[in-house]
């Protein structure tokens, strides 16, 4: 399958947090078709171990997350239209006018849009248009009222998520899609395992993806604590800054280095063994300012402590519809990855944890 084909098949998935079932599901089948036997936390991450046979070899964890961001119903009106809470970081700007599908208990999809003000209801009232908060962003499912909407099946806490079409963009280097943020992750670990399918290490890999990183951190803390890793790598999507103005992050430039988070900050040994790692593979790389966080910053604070970073990318608009992001950088991280994981051994990780 083309890139752009295993891309267009994660991304248009929707999963949203705590509902990470379609996605565990394809990376469940498709582990299993490589040849490994997945695993599962108590919270529903999945994960792969790929053993070493080397004695007392130093354990490394590489974790995506499953999740994008999207909404929950906590009321249905007696219009038949809902009310939500946020799964995830939403700028209610990017919210109105947009598709989404509900998912109800008994598994129907029910489309569904959010209402947005038309010009003609504003003309004479002298009101101006505010930021509206993301409880009153009406989500509409064209029912005819609150109980034709239970009556197929709504309720309050089924999920809404994005839908939206995966394409290529004009100029063949581009894409254009929702949920890059996190479906980069999830596609760089299946590669990842397909790369590794016939190569003995010196370090034993758990490779997969956590649940509920969107909402707080909340799998890495679990999975990080189940398989007790010496060093770990989150895998994920950060935003891009470059058509606003700012150089921090920007499309077509490689992977990031991961720097400094609010949550997290790269570890000496750490930095050092990736720009050698970086250099010596001749990756593309970027510095990265970030001011969100990832599974890093939770995984670095498991059990006594597990020197952690961030392998990723950086795409335009993440958290909306529509995110925009390069696949040349993709290839670049997926290259640093590789050699990341086939040049560790119990030596190098050592120095990693030189802090």
């Amino acid at each position: 399958m083309e890139l752009f084909d295993k891309i267009k098949a994660l991304t248009e998935i929707q999963a949203t947090s705590g509902f990470e079932g379609p996605v565990r599901e394809y990376l469940k089948k498709r582990m299993i078709e490589l040849g490994y036997q997945p695993e599962f936390d108590g919270l529903g991450g999945i994960f792969v171990t790929k053993t070493s046979k080397v004695a007392d070899a130093p354990r490394i964890m590489v974790a995506a997350h499953m999740d994008e961001v999207g909404f929950m119903v906590s009321s249905i009106k007696a219009d038949g239209t809902f009310r939500v809470v946020p799964l995830g970081g939403w700028n209610p700007l990017v919210i109105s006018g947009q598709r989404f599908s509900l998912f109800t208990r008994d598994g129907k999809k029910i489309p569904v849009v959010t209402g947005g003000l038309p010009p003609h209801l504003l003309r004479g009232t002298g009101a101006t248009p505010q930021m509206p908060a993301v409880s009153d962003i009406v989500f509409d499912g064209a029912f005819e009222d609150a109980a034709q909407a239970r009556e197929y099946g709504v309720e309050q806490g089924d999920v809404i998520i994005p839908e939206t079409e995966t394409i290529l963009a004009a100029n063949g280097k581009n894409v254009i899609s929702k949920a890059w943020d996190n479906r980069y992750g999830c596609l760089m670990v299946l590669e990842l395992l397909e790369f590794l399918a016939d190569k003995e290490l010196p370090v034993t890999l758990i490779i997969g993806a956590n649940v509920q990183e969107e909402v707080g951190l909340r799998g890495a803390k679990v999975s990080t604590t189940k398989f007790n890793p010496d060093l770990f790598f989150a895998v994920d999507c950060s935003p891009a800054s470059d058509t606003f103005g700012d150089d921090n992050g920007r499309l077509g430039q490689g992977t990031i280095l991961r720097l400094f988070d609010p949550g997290h900050i790269m570890l000496p040994g750490m930095k050092n063994f990736l720009i050698d790692t970086a250099q010596q593979a001749q990756i593309k790389t970027q510095v990265y300012m970030a001011k969100g966080g990832t599974d890093a910053g939770a995984a670095h604070l498991a059990n006594e402590g597990v020197p952690s970073t961030t392998i990723g990318v950086v795409a335009r608009y993440i958290h909306s519809h529509q995110t925009i992001f390069n696949l040349d950088d993709f290839n670049h991280a997926q290259n640093f990855l590789r050699a990341i994981v086939s040049s560790l051994d119990a030596e190098k990780v050592s120095q990693v944890k030189n802090y």
